[in-house]
């Protein structure tokens, strides 16, 4: 048993490395783009104090995470029958009295349109001037959300909804059946479109579509959040959570990039 999980450590630590080698490598031939022909610099700065913390989270927590997923084993029927709703706190039980294939949809549909949503910003003509820059952060703000939501999903292991309930989907022997904590869904969305919202302020400070953008900001993963309680496949608290989280990494990361960390 000490002897594989030195050998796994080891693979996570030459998996870790490559990974930090060739993100430093992107990162200096990305560093001379922070400014365009004319001179004028990017709103946002590549820093090796940013980019290796980073870098290092997405690929610990994501190497991790895919080996804790392998040794996951699903429910057998015993433990599904050991299970009981008085085991879920009250507060999340609603959800596992919901099947809305149609919110499932819904919901995946919400993710996805989150996911391409940034490129609206390349609509701005000085954002799409500083694609070099924004693309990248946004691809971090991605991989990061992603790797954080898989490794807490695979260390929680909490059962979904559907799981305390007599309604069989047909999914309560796999391991996603353990993958109900946090909201992957919810947390995706959040990032992308707190995201789009943090850049779009960060270049228009002064704008007055503001309010009207951090508002859809807001809504897009809200409504995604109810659909995945709708559809029983998450808790009130996956979602919460999931939303915090997402909300989090979307302004931070632009924020920790920024040339200059000034006021609004």
């Amino acid at each position: 048993m000490i002897f594989t999980l030195v050998i796994e450590f080891f693979f996570i630590f030459k998996a870790m490395k490559k990974f930090l080698s060739l993100l430093l490598v992107i990162l200096i031939f990305t560093n001379g783009f922070t400014q365009d022909s004319s001179g004028r610099k990017s709103i946002y700065k590549f820093r090796l104090g940013v980019e290796i913390p980073i870098g290092a989270l997405c690929a610990g927590t994501g190497i991790t995470s895919l080996i804790l997923h392998k040794k996951k084993a699903p429910l057998t029927l015993q433990d599904i029958n050991n299970l009981k709703v008085s085991d879920v706190n009250k507060f999340d039980r609603y959800a596992i009295y919901q099947h809305s294939k149609a919110a499932a949809i819904s919901s995946d549909i919400f993710q996805y349109t989150a996911i391409v949503s940034p490129a609206l910003l390349f609509i701005d003509k000085d954002i799409r001037r500083d694609w070099k820059t924004v693309l990248p952060i946004w691809m971090e703000t991605f991989a990061l959300t992603s790797t954080l939501t898989m490794f807490t999903k695979e260390l929680a292991k909490r059962n979904r909804p559907y799981v305390y309930s007599d309604y069989d989907n047909g999914n309560k022997y796999s391991k996603d059946a353990r993958s109900s904590f946090w909201s992957g869904h919810t947390a995706i969305t959040a990032s992308s479109t707190y995201f789009i919202a943090m850049v779009y302020s960060d270049y228009h400070p002064n704008s007055r579509w503001k309010p009207l953008v951090w508002t859809g900001a807001a809504i897009l993963p809200a409504l995604t959040a109810i659909t995945r309680v709708k559809a029983g496949k998450h808790y009130w608290t996956d979602v919460i959570t999931g939303y915090a989280v997402g909300a989090l990494v979307g302004t931070l990361t632009p924020f920790l990039h920024r040339r200059e960390f000034r006021k609004k």
